[in-house]
């Protein structure tokens, strides 16, 4: 069959020919038709991951969809580039029964490929985390990222009353406005904690309850002075920055929380129950994300393509 291969840490992954994975007990065999790059698929691929260095060579992909022996749907996550083995970026794939989730009659499986486990995050950050309750009003940071534009649409299925979103592009807000955003405020290089804070209040509607943080750095700091009393601030990421200017007396007179979110944290049901959840809402047109497809014979070129969710398609 073929897979994409890394051969060495650091470098693309290159498509070569591997022997198909053997049935074995507990394991069920997967056809893949769509498997996304991520940015964790690429960090472990670097070997400067804290997973560490990982045993090469191997197939990436730390999710997929595909198809069963019988022809039945599922999505499915690998541990490749965390823990020894293969990934879903190969024709076809072995992994623990236990860990596929059926999908929807009519399920797209670039879509779902393309939402996966950053769909799951939004929720569970907006949710579990962050205790969105009906009638909230919530800002999503990087609204224009695959998290954000999930978080965009998501906060408004689980109640929200109002939701603004925080984008860098101009790609990205047009994006944002286009799912259903109430405001959309962009995010500048050159901003500062206090003037970006003043745009994000500007473009609220009162207090904010919830804000979902994929950035961090200065974007999580001027979004904290958005917060009602009491108000919740769930960090997903830190894709703006590794440490936020964040000051006491915000936090004190407020009486705020933030809240740190992974998917580590979840069961491999829980993950389950939520795909298979989101995988509804998507069959459904309730759920999208932008994305491009990207043959298997092109993934060298597509490997750290920027901006959009790209999906492998399996065979391609």
């Amino acid at each position: 069959m073929r897979a994409a291969t890394i051969i060495r840490c650091g470098q693309p992954p290159v498509v070569v020919s591997r022997p198909a994975p053997a049935p074995a007990d507990g394991m069920v065999t997967v056809s893949v038709t769509a498997a996304p790059i991520t940015p964790l698929d690429v960090l472990c691929a670097s070997g400067t991951s804290y997973f560490g260095s990982p045993a090469v060579p191997y197939v990436p992909g730390v999710q997929g969809v595909g198809t069963l022996d019988d022809g039945t749907a599922v999505w499915f996550p690998t541990d490749a580039g965390m823990r020894p083995g293969d990934g879903s970026m190969a024709e076809r794939v072995s992994v623990p029964a236990s860990a596929v989730v059926r999908l929807p009659a009519g399920a797209d499986h670039r879509l779902i490929a393309a939402l996966g486990l950053s769909a799951v995050a939004a929720w569970q950050a907006l949710t579990w985390r962050g205790e969105l309750r009906p009638g909230e009003q919530v800002v999503v940071l990087g609204g224009g990222g695959v998290v954000g534009q999930a978080e965009d649409l998501l906060a408004r299925l689980a109640g929200a009353r109002r939701v603004i979103a925080a984008c860098r592009s101009v790609v990205a807000q047009e994006r944002a406005h286009r799912l259903g955003a109430d405001a959309v405020v962009p995010l500048h290089d050159t901003d500062d904690v206090a003037g970006l804070a003043q745009r994000l209040q500007d473009a609220t509607d009162g207090p904010v309850d919830l804000v979902l943080d994929p950035l961090f750095g200065i974007p999580a700091a001027a979004a904290l002075r958005t917060l009602r009393r009491g108000g919740r601030l769930v960090n997903l990421g830190s894709a703006a920055g590794e440490v936020a200017p964040l000051d006491s007396a915000t936090l004190r007179s407020g009486s705020l929380r933030i809240l740190g979110y992974t998917n580590n944290e979840l069961s491999a049901s829980e993950k389950g129950a939520t795909m298979r959840y989101l995988a509804e809402h998507a069959t459904a047109g309730r759920l999208v994300v932008d994305h491009v497809t990207v043959p298997l014979a092109d993934i060298g070129a597509a490997w750290t393509s920027p901006a959009t969710r790209r999906v492998v398609v399996v065979p391609g």
